[in-house]
């Protein structure tokens, strides 16, 4: 088996399946990559058991067919010294040895039998799900809730974003129990209802393959397994078993307190006075009353404290909150609006951020934060 290909355009593809691959495999195959050549299409899978990334390119110059296990790190490692020039690879299938002929040199390694890399789950076609979704609105809904994705070994259906496909729309929800983001996309919909819980790790593997996509992306599920088929890539990942809690029923309805604020100038003063708040608290307080919001922070044990004002249009009675600043850090900075609505009932329930001003009609964008107790 053999073939010819540009050493930066293979690197290319390898660099975007790689992150795939555990550092801990359980399986020692696992640290391979599988290199199957058909005709001229070189196709490169690799894999963790729980999501695994296919890759393909054409090729002009190839001889036989067959697979192969390829050393992942030692391949990369080797392929980043080269500047951009054909290499030649030879595989002998019975030894599992592999040349990749330079301009100027040989070099040799040894893979392993390309039967022992585990076989890809198939799609349930009685009970699959298929949709095609634009690669933007994809990108986007992972981008928009990627971050509030929880790490709850007890509640496994928390540590992944939640899609929920609707005849009217596409809606992608993460929590933590702390934050909450409801991402709706309109320009999306599927002409039957369903759902599923994607895992963070395919999703950001998703996200980084989505910048550089410029087609729909065809979205296949069934009760175990999501396909997503793009240009050159191929992801296939485990779903998250389990029902998602029941979002809507947390989100505060009822909020006549209405605060619209310049998203920029808020996010910095947030940062300057959270310089000043408790370590291990990161409470930061609101005072809101007439048009002027009042954020102030301090760290009792270190005698230090913090407070600035803000110019903001505000409706409803004075309030005072409290809220942990890295995560209303991670919120404003994962919101695209110039100003930023926030809408509050009282000082114990859940403050809601919206965008002022919509970028898109189709878009819907609302983000949850549970407050902090405010210690007298």
């Amino acid at each position: 088996m053999k073939f010819v290909v540009s050493s930066t355009e293979l690197l290319s593809h390898l660099n975007a399946i790689s992150k795939v691959i555990s550092s801990k495999n359980t399986l020692p195959i696992l640290d391979n990559y599988l290199f199957q050549l058909e005709e001229n299409r070189l196709t490169v899978t690799a894999s963790d058991l729980e999501s695994t990334l296919i890759t393909s390119l054409e090729l002009d110059n190839t001889e036989g067919t067959g697979d192969i296990a390829v050393p992942a790190k030692l391949l990369n490692d080797t392929l980043k010294e080269f500047p951009d020039q054909p290499l030649t690879f030879k595989f002998d299938l019975d030894t599992f040895g592999i040349d990749i002929y330079s301009e100027n040199g040989k070099f040799s390694i040894v893979g392993q039998d390309g039967d022992e890399f585990p076989q890809l789950p198939e799609l349930n076609e009685a009970a699959a799900s298929t949709i095609q979704v634009p690669h933007d609105v994809l990108q986007s809904g992972i981008q928009r809730t990627l971050f509030a994705t929880a790490d709850d070994e007890l509640r496994p259906v928390m540590n992944g974003i939640f899609l929920e496909l609707g005849n009217n729309d596409l809606t992608f929800v993460a929590s933590d129990a702390h934050k909450l983001v409801r991402y709706k996309r309109a320009d999306a919909k599927a002409e039957v209802e369903s759902s599923f819980i994607l895992p963070k790790k395919p999703a950001s593997l998703l996200k980084n393959l989505l910048v550089k996509e410029d087609y729909d992306v065809k979205l296949q599920f069934d009760e175990k397994n999501a396909f997503f088929t793009l240009s050159n890539f191929k992801l296939i990942c485990r779903l998250v078993e389990g029902n998602y809690p029941s979002y809507n029923s947390v989100i505060p309805t009822n909020n006549p307190n209405k605060l619209i604020v310049d998203r920029l100038e808020f996010y910095n003063t947030i940062k300057r006075v959270s310089v000043f708040a408790n370590q291990a608290s990161n409470l930061i307080k609101f005072h809101i009353d007439g048009n002027q919001l009042v954020v102030s922070a301090q760290d009792v044990d270190f005698s230090i404290s913090a407070v600035e004002r803000i110019k903001c249009q505000y409706e409803g009675e004075e309030i005072e909150i409290g809220f942990k600043s890295t995560f209303l850090l991670e919120i404003l900075s994962n919101l695209s609006s110039s100003e930023v609505r926030v809408e509050l009932s009282d000082p114990t329930r859940a403050g809601l951020l919206l965008p002022a001003e919509k970028d898109f009609d189709e878009e819907d964008v609302l983000m949850l934060l549970m407050p902090m107790m405010i210690n007298a």
